[in-house]
């Protein structure tokens, strides 16, 4: 995309900001009107309607659109007054050669009458040409400023998306830190129950000491989620930072929420504590939350 927009009289800059994919634009100028729909898609489609004498248009526009957009679907809709689009020529070949033959016929039949203006009226079909034109230049220059508008939308649309997800995500990271200052806790009163039953088996003597500690380790590896919480933790100051760091974001998103949601499953599993339990369905929540607002990013 290039960083702005260098056209004669267009202030308007084309940073890297957060971009929604939903927007609209419009301009008008000399009878033109030009709109541009966007909405989301996964890819860049565009769609071009237009008067057939400017069909030609269509292969620029797409390039100009394709300078600014990365994502989402287009609507482009060009219209122009039909007035405006006619153009009228006088074919003075053919009219001179009507008045040269009404004349010859006055001399041949003794026709009297003057053969002016007048007479030609009545006859215009015959030497009045009617084509369909227009200035193929304010054309694109309404289009451009109708993208103008849709970006000012887009961004506009973008910014509001991006305060809502950072909310989202503040909210999992407090989430990410209850589970990670009760953690502790859980696992050590997991493993103090362990070792009580540990040392009413080995009361009986029928169970080998190193056999048991070795299992009671394997257990507690199994019970850990240290891992996962500091992933966690990792995975959320990555999405934030890409966040921050463009305008082509929404599939870097939409991959590291994944990668959220796999830790957070991970903890589920492994986790038997009920308020851990229930903390990992509401960061599931919050995840499916922020990944509804991600899917609307460029």
């Amino acid at each position: 995309m290039a960083p702005f927009d260098k056209r004669e009289g267009s202030l308007l800059l084309y940073s890297t900001m957060v971009q929604s994919m939903t927007g609209f634009g419009s301009a008008e100028r000399d009878n033109c009107r030009v709109e541009v729909r966007s909405i989301n898609h996964k890819f860049l489609d565009i769609y071009f309607k237009a008067p057939q004498l400017l069909n030609q248009l269509e292969m620029p526009f797409r390039n100009i659109l394709k300078e600014r957009f990365a994502r989402g679907k287009f609507d482009i809709a060009v219209s122009i007054s039909q007035q405006a689009a006619l153009t009228l020529t006088v074919d003075t070949v053919s009219a001179g050669k009507i008045v040269e033959t009404f004349r010859l016929m006055q001399k041949e039949l003794s026709i009297k009458g003057d053969i002016d203006i007048n007479t030609l009226v009545g006859l215009r079909e015959l030497f009045l040409e009617t084509t369909q034109s227009y200035d193929l230049d304010i054309v694109t220059d309404v289009f451009r400023r109708a993208l103008d508008d849709l970006y000012v939308m887009r961004t506009a649309e973008g910014r509001s998306l991006a305060s809502e997800i950072r909310l989202l995500t503040a909210s999992l990271l407090e989430m990410n830190e209850k589970i990670k200052s009760s953690c502790e806790g859980v696992l050590q009163g997991i493993k103090d129950k362990f070792h009580e039953r540990v040392k009413e088996l080995l009361e009986g003597g029928e169970i080998d000491p190193n056999r048991m500690l070795q299992e009671a380790a394997i257990f507690a590896a199994k019970l850990d989620i240290a891992e996962e919480i500091a992933r966690i933790e990792s995975h959320i100051k990555q999405f934030l930072e890409i966040l921050d760091g463009g305008d082509i974001i929404g599939r870097k998103l939409d991959f590291v929420l994944q990668e959220l949601n796999r830790e957070v499953n991970t903890i589920a599993s492994k986790s038997a504590d009920y308020e851990v339990s229930r903390t990992t369905v509401d960061m599931k929540t919050a995840i499916e939350k922020i990944r509804e607002q991600v899917q609307n990013l460029q």
